[in-house]
């Protein structure tokens, strides 16, 4: 590694990544610290004449960059991981600054981050011999589409921005990176970092208001969107990008459920299933949103559950020992207001919390619904905030039915000590990852995605790999 590469990152200004320039705007715009409201530093505010000159740096930088070898493609991400964990201390105060997660959260999501950059560029992409005889040999294989655009949400903006280029770039693809309005910082400085590891337009980011994102998957130029975000605006996504028949790959809004069964270890689990449910105050589209628990250990399962929530901190991020930050933006702070108000509209019981205390920065008082009907908001919603309900059930046709019940299938999980019954039940529901006695499990080298509303297509492993290539059957004539 050279010096230049070696070197620690600037971390106090900001600039949108062209063409391995550090490039700024006339107009520039600015977040606030969840916590506390106060400011954050300057970004630009791409132009649509930045994104085209990226977009032409970018296919430009694919004529030579499809050419490489995987192994050249994985020596540079292999190198642009160990930077970004040389660098992580920085990375993780900044994504507490941007995100409000607690340090030890954020810690976690740099350090995934460097290892989803080594994991994904280690799977071997399939090449298939379909057919071989003395006159003919048939193989598929995987050829790079061309350019990408990754479009990243608020809540994992360095993991989920890292899991988009680490897969575009080792499959000979380039890409633009378009962070969140709402979480622009850590992204802006992976771009910097890319400069020094990848060649000119093979990895870009743009910082942007709102009418980024639809030029993007409108653009031409563009050969395939990957969008992690809401249900809702993953279908304009679709819809966009629909003109030019760009591959779209959506992970979309998720609402899993949990059923524990009556035999489980209610003391053992329960603190796991806390922070399953409430980890990065649960604004993780695979966090456990609905716990469906035995009516047999209901009432020991929920004193447990609301006992152990109660021990766990919130505050600034910055604070030792602290659990739950504030959720990330006013547009959430606003909706779970909202979402909160359905507690009394509907008649709901709060087994703790319930009210939300206005305070300097978007903090959320973490809510536990005790036994609210099926139809409730709090039920059928993804609320994207720290508000989980505890329902009842008897019956394993129910419950399974119940789980399934809404537009989601994005994860789900069953815990019991029968593992024989507890998979039973996880082969019928509708989910893209069902765990066993476990839940938001994931790896670089294990695909995610969703079914039904959650989403098409999925990210991470070979088919996410896969997804940022054409399929190619070549016949070769002897």
């Amino acid at each position: 590694m050279t010096k230049d590469q070696s070197s620690k990152l600037d971390f106090t200004s900001f600039y949108n990544i062209i063409n391995n320039e550090l490039t700024s705007s006339t107009q520039t715009r600015h977040n606030v610290n969840p916590a506390n409201r106060q400011s954050n530093p300057e970004v630009p505010i791409a132009t649509k004449e930045d994104l085209d000159r990226a977009v032409t740096a970018a296919r430009a930088a694919f004529k030579t960059w499809s050419t490489t070898t995987i192994s050249e493609r994985r020596a540079a991400l292999h190198a642009y991981s160990d930077a970004l964990a040389a660098n992580q201390e920085a990375f993780t105060q900044l994504l507490t600054q941007e995100q409000g997660k607690p340090l030890t959260q954020a810690a976690v999501e740099i350090g995934m981050s460097a290892q989803w950059l080594k994991g994904l560029s280690n799977i071997t992409v399939p090449e298939t011999v379909v057919e071989e005889d003395a006159t003919k040999k048939i193989v598929q294989r995987y050829v790079p589409l061309g350019v990408a655009a990754g479009i990243v949400p608020w809540n994992f903006p360095v993991l989920l921005a890292i899991g988009k280029i680490a897969s575009a770039v080792y499959t000979g693809n380039t890409i633009i990176i378009k962070p969140s309005p709402f979480t622009p910082y850590c992204a802006l400085k992976l771009g910097e970092l890319a400069t020094r590891f990848f060649p000119p337009g093979v990895v870009q980011v743009l910082s942007g208001n709102d009418d980024l994102g639809p030029w993007i998957t409108s653009h031409p130029g563009i050969d395939k969107i990957s969008f992690t975000g809401s249900t809702e605006t993953g279908k304009r996504v679709m819809a966009s990008s629909a003109s030019t028949l760009k591959r779209v790959t959506l992970e979309l809004g998720g609402n899993d459920p949990a059923i524990i069964c009556e035999d489980v270890d209610v003391e053992e689990i329960v603190p796991k299933l806390v922070m399953l449910s409430f980890l990065v105050s649960s604004q993780i589209c695979m966090m456990i949103k609905r716990l469906y628990i035995h009516e047999k250990i209901y009432d020991q399962f929920r004193d447990a559950f609301v006992k152990h929530t109660a021990t766990l901190k919130m505050g600034n991020g910055t604070d030792a020992d602290t659990f739950f930050g504030p959720v990330q933006n006013e547009m959430q702070y606003e909706k779970l207001k909202d979402l909160f108000s359905s507690i009394q509209t509907q008649g709901l019981n709060p087994a703790l919390g319930g009210t939300i205390t206005e305070s300097k920065g978007f903090f959320v008082t973490p809510t536990i619904i005790d036994n609210p009907p099926e139809e409730s908001r709090v039920v059928q919603e993804e609320p994207f905030g720290p508000i989980v309900p505890l329902i009842k059930w008897s019956d394993e046709e129910d419950v399974i039915a119940r789980a399934n019940g809404t537009e989601s299938g994005l994860g789900a999980s069953v815990w019991s000590k029968d593992v024989e019954r507890a998979n039973a039940i996880a082969s019928r529901l509708q989910s893209g990852s069902v765990w066993v006695n476990s839940h938001f499990e994931v790896s670089p080298n294990v695909s995610i995605g969703g079914h039904k509303g959650s989403g098409i297509g999925s990210e991470w492993g070979v088919n996410g790999l896969t997804s940022y290539c054409n399929t190619q059957s070549l016949w070769l004539k002897k």
